[in-house]
């Protein structure tokens, strides 16, 4: 067991021992070899081929200088205002860079009171969340805050997503390697190009609504559509002649599908590919992502994979089964969630925490990944930093040093 500063010191001192101008190499998957032996290979295939790209080679560079910035910032976070401004400053005056914010950030009391700042301010450029798309505008993302300005920004983009540099300025901070106290250096060294970059892989998400049984069940007017979908429907997908509705959004955590306010134990069926593997009955059932594997996926007792893994984890929430052990499944098969037909209650779902909605019967969830990741733009390199994040944030593996024998003949 080793302490935080232990764990530090090892990371630096492996990648400070290599040889001037020689990087890591990292061990990765196996390659997509076709033949095994004199006489068995695979049956050719190209789109069943999927290329493990060396985790080295992983970096950020630009076909353009960039021109356009989102700036994310906590909301309702005062110790946030001050950090807001001066990036906002540095990005409009010396880098003469276009700043974008969202609107209620904008208009933050605190910054309306500022007249030193009301120069600055008037050059953002602001926009509302569910009315205007900026996902083909903006180059480079910076968020101020914790890993909810993080996941905040992943929600923004549901397609491509521009490179995200993320600044330890909120409570955990597993997501955000950067400490603002250097935020020019920083911010330089990304403007200039070859940094590296995490791909953190989201899931696609789609859920199909039965509405023809809703409809059998009990009557619904269009204002209580309008509450259930909780902000979905601008991305909605009806048709009239099966009666059915589909949502579709990324997942860059999780999806959490619960019992909800219900007493009896949630009762989903869980389909792998269009296969029944198991049926589960508990609190719930999580569906993350690797970078969702530390956060309710860890607290539900899952392990932690590294952001790099091509991998979806499936974990039980207090399973009623003393059997129930969390498992992983390939990056590219499809998961189907659905209520078990002889479930006593409705289940609700919500993804990285938002958007919560209920699922009926007759309504499924489908779960694969994404072909759009988050690429985060790391402070060291992707080992360094999510081993660093594991010490800091989680105390992983922290303990009092076991003290060695006085008498060292007793270690022969």
């Amino acid at each position: 067991a080793l302490q935080v500063s232990q764990w530090k010191s090892l990371l630096r001192g492996e990648r400070d021992s290599l040889p001037a101008g020689r990087r890591a190499h990292f061990l990765h998957g196996p390659y997509p070899a076709t033949h095994f032996g004199p006489k068995a290979c695979i049956l050719p295939n190209p789109t069943s081929v999927m290329h493990i790209q060396d985790p080295a080679s992983q970096r950020l560079t630009w076909n353009k200088p960039p021109v356009n910035v989102l700036v994310i910032r906590k909301i309702r976070d005062e110790s946030l205002v001050e950090p807001f401004k001066e990036l906002c400053r540095f990005l409009v005056e010396e880098k003469q860079m276009m700043v974008y914010v969202e609107r209620r950030v904008a208009d933050d009391a605190a910054l309306l009171k500022d007249e030193s700042f009301s120069l600055i301010r008037n050059q953002l450029c602001t926009f509302r969340e569910g009315y205007d798309d900026i996902s083909n505008c903006i180059d480079l993302i910076i968020c101020l805050g914790g890993d909810g300005t993080l996941l905040y920004a992943s929600s923004l983009f549901q397609d491509s997503v521009p490179p995200v540099m993320a600044f330890h300025l909120g409570s955990l901070g597993f997501l955000t390697p950067f400490k603002f106290e250097s935020y020019k250096t920083e911010v330089a060294k990304v403007f200039e190009g070859n940094a590296a970059i995490t791909l953190r892989s989201r899931l696609k998400v789609k859920v199909v609504k039965d509405m023809l049984q809703r409809a059998d069940q009990q009557p619904h007017t269009h204002e209580t559509q309008q509450q259930e979908y909780n902000g979905l429907l601008a991305r909605d997908h009806a048709h009239s002649e099966t009666g059915k509705v589909t949502l579709q959004l990324q997942v860059l955590n999780e999806v959490v599908v619960d019992r909800g306010p219900s007493s009896y134990l949630s009762n989903v069926d869980l389909y792998l590919d269009g296969r029944l593997i198991t049926s589960v009955q508990g609190d719930g059932v999580i569906v993350s992502t690797p970078t969702g594997s530390t956060a309710y996926a860890a607290a539900a007792g899952a392990s932690m994979i590294h952001p790099n893994v091509p991998a979806i984890m499936v974990t039980p929430i207090c399973p009623h089964s003393l059997s129930f052990r969390p498992i992983v499944v390939p990056a590219g098969v499809e998961l189907m969630i659905t209520l078990s037909p002889d479930a006593r209650n409705t289940a609700w779902v919500s993804f990285d925490g938002r958007k919560r909605q209920e699922i009926q019967y007759g309504d499924c969830i489908k779960i694969t990944t994404s072909c759009y990741p988050v690429p985060s733009i790391c402070c060291h390199d992707l080992v360094y930093d999510w081993f660093e994040s594991l010490a800091e944030c989680l105390h992983w593996n922290v303990r009092k040093r076991q003290a060695r024998l006085a008498d060292e003949n007793l270690l022969s």
